[in-house]
């Protein structure tokens, strides 16, 4: 059995308190990892600036590495742990900036980084979207990373799956009222996959905005291993064993049996 041990980490960032918040991270790593041993943690979207900043995203963003990753990277070191974290990235180009997704390896070292694709709303002024969906390589299979909105898209669940893909990591910032809306989607990708999906949804209010928790870890036949049902701080741990996801693939038949020449409308743009 591959067996592995993910949590999912529910916290309220600090709005625009980068360094509190890096803090926080921290000391739910050292918790988590100290209270058993854990293969991969994940935090929430945005988690190291929360999500109403505005005009203030630009100073907020880093380049990877930089002081955030390294930082995370070190906690990650100490306690031998892969972390995913959502972070405001930047390349060298100053005003381009992304929504991302860092997964940092137990050695510290940054495995991937993805930028969000599907951007919402207010998003679309402040961020660039990616264009690249692709599982990382860890230590126990591939990972998929997915931020917020991409979690409504089917499509993006699907590419990392046919990648490869056997865990999807959901990095989130979900709002009230939305969730139902949010339940449905991560069993809807867990079932039509035969995927685990692991999903960390912050709490806490910002000017506009709250959000729910309602974090948890999903299995390919949509059985919940773990949740935080109450829309207050703390994490999701459970153990999975990631032969599960061939296994229910086998018995469903739902890659097998796709047929892609059916489906060209899917990537026509509108």
């Amino acid at each position: 059995m591959r067996e592995i041990t993910v949590a999912t980490v529910q916290m309220h960032p600090a709005l625009g308190q980068m360094e509190d918040n890096l803090i926080k991270m921290s000391e739910f790593i050292r918790q988590i990892a100290t209270s058993q041993p854990v293969d991969l943690i994940i935090f929430p979207e945005l988690a190291t600036t929360g999500y109403e900043i505005g005009p203030r995203f630009p100073q907020a963003a880093q380049l990877v590495p930089g002081p955030a990753v390294n930082i995370i990277g070190q906690r990650a070191s100490e306690h031998g742990v892969h972390v995913a974290f959502g972070m405001v990235t930047k390349e060298k180009v100053e005003s381009i900036i992304y929504n991302s997704a860092i997964l940092i390896g137990p050695d510290g070292e940054v495995i991937g980084q993805y930028n969000k694709v599907h951007l919402r709303g207010e998003e679309r002024m402040a961020f660039r979207a990616g264009y690249r969906i692709l599982p990382f390589d860890t230590d126990f299979g591939p990972v998929g990373l997915m931020i917020g909105w991409d979690l409504a898209f089917p499509e993006v669940a699907r590419s990392l799956v046919l990648e490869g893909a056997e865990l999807l990591a959901v990095l989130a910032n979900w709002e009230e009222p939305n969730v139902a809306e949010w339940r449905t989607y991560l069993l809807a990708r867990a079932y039509e996959n035969g995927v685990y999906v692991a999903a960390a949804n912050r709490v806490g209010e910002e000017p506009s905005y709250t959000f729910f928790g309602q974090s948890g870890i999903i299995g390919p036949r949509g059985q919940i291993h773990a949740a935080v049902n109450e829309p207050t701080e703390g994490y999701a741990v459970a153990r999975v064993n990631l032969d599960e996801v061939r296994h229910q693939r086998e018995e469903s038949q739902i890659l097998q049996c796709r047929q892609p020449n059916a489906y060209r409308a899917i990537v026509k743009k509108y």
